[in-house]
């Protein structure tokens, strides 16, 4: 997951990053310097910042090298 992912991710379901350091357990500074590209955070922090998305529906995608975001498909 790329910080670009991560910001993408949040905004297409709509969690801000205090949300989202709630739902993976990390403090929100991690994530805001994940997403500004000031830092990378631990890899188990950033393990639980992309299960925290995906358990919220996120797919994260990689496409012809180009990475993106998606909600995943409902199986009704």
């Amino acid at each position: 997951m790329t910080p670009a992912q991560c910001r993408a991710a949040r905004a297409l379901i709509e969690l801000s990053q205090a949300g989202l350091s709630g739902a993976a357990v990390v403090p929100a500074t991690v994530i805001a310097y994940y997403e500004s590209g000031v830092g990378t955070p631990r890899p188990a922090d950033l393990k639980a910042i992309q299960h925290a998305l995906e358990r919220a529906g996120v797919e994260f995608t990689n496409v012809g090298g180009a990475a993106g975001v998606r909600l995943r498909k409902r199986g009704w």
